[in-house]
């Protein structure tokens, strides 16, 4: 049964679109319109849509009643031909099941055309997670900034004491955090609130770039950003911005590959090295699902195993065989 949102759709649009642009920007309309969708979502899906109008024009689709599942698989081989990666394609084929299941519940075509499609088999991946201590070689050497070092030392150690996701942090506004209390109101994927706790590090941190942000002429309470931007005119601080200072530390520190992601996925594991269990970790990082969860114990058992490999002496590969 279609959703509350679809129906008022339905009965605004009294004429259906005939041509697949415009229904590709009616489909883009309400997803923008949904609650719970977020940013970037709304521009992959504008731009995955635009892909599969261009395959379908050269392929001579021309009306949705023209659409069926090999129109879609013939997109699928085309994108694995231009080099796209399963990851990405993965991506694209989710974004059609969307645009699909929309047009059949608007009545623009008469059944679900993706279903029973298949997508490229993904390789599991496991999270990467750096030590402790290159972390806190990170914030040293973000502290040392004499322009910038009170707020990125705060980021990255809100980044990796409370898991946030990036797009989490930029959002955090002065009325979500509770100094006394020393927690954080989070509003994550789908509009799901929930609380995350920091400890006495931040605390002091967030007092004292409180106390600068007043002396500076910010709001520091209610809707204010928490990170105020960086240019005149801007709302708040970007999430490019915290991954072009995460990745300039690391690189610093002598680490690659490290986003403000890595820092998240650290956050669990050494938590869960440290015997915190899957379900407290799932509540922080605000996973749906705890078999989202468990793969951060894939990922501390072979961190575990490679320890070993590389440092008992009879493990054939680290110390001397003795």
């Amino acid at each position: 049964m279609a959703g509350d949102s679809t129906e008022t759709l339905n009965s605004a649009c009294d004429h259906r679109p005939l041509n697949i642009p415009d229904l590709i920007d009616e489909f883009l309309q309400f997803t923008r319109a949904s609650k719970g969708r977020a940013k970037n979502t709304a521009v992959n899906y504008a731009v995955d849509l635009a892909q599969f109008a261009d395959y379908l024009e050269s392929a001579g689709y021309s009306s949705p009643g023209q659409l069926n599942r090999e129109c879609l698989r013939g997109f699928l081989r085309e994108l694995s031909g231009y080099g796209f990666s399963r990851v990405s394609i993965a991506r694209k084929l989710s974004t059609l099941r969307g645009f699909v299941k929309y047009l059949f519940s608007t009545g623009s075509i008469k059944g679900d055309i993706s279903a029973g499609l298949r997508g490229p088999r993904l390789e599991a991946s496991i999270p990467r997670a750096v030590t402790y201590g290159d972390i806190v070689g990170m914030m040293e050497i973000a502290s040392a900034s004499k322009r910038k070092g009170e707020r990125d030392r705060l980021i990255l150690e809100l980044l990796y004491g409370t898991g946030l996701r990036v797009n989490e942090l930029v959002s955090l506004e002065w009325g979500d955090v509770d100094m006394d209390e020393r927690e954080l109101r989070v509003m994550g994927k789908g509009s799901k609130e929930r609380r995350v706790y920091f400890g006495k590090p931040v605390q002091e941190l967030l007092i004292k770039w409180r106390d600068s942000a007043a002396r500076k002429g910010h709001e520091t309470e209610g809707h204010a950003p928490l990170f105020y931007p960086e240019k005149a005119g801007a709302s708040r601080l970007t999430e490019r911005t915290v991954h072009r200072m995460v990745v300039s530390v690391s690189r610093q520190a002598g680490l690659y590959d490290v986003s403000p992601h890595t820092l998240r996925h650290s956050f669990a594991t050494h938590m869960l090295e440290r015997g915190a269990p899957l379900r407290v970790i799932q509540e922080l990082l605000g996973h749906e699902s705890l078999a989202t969860t468990q793969k951060y114990l894939k990922i501390s058992v072979e961190q575990t195993k490679k320890s070993y490999l590389r440092t008992h002496p009879r493990a054939g590969f680290g110390g001397n065989d003795v």
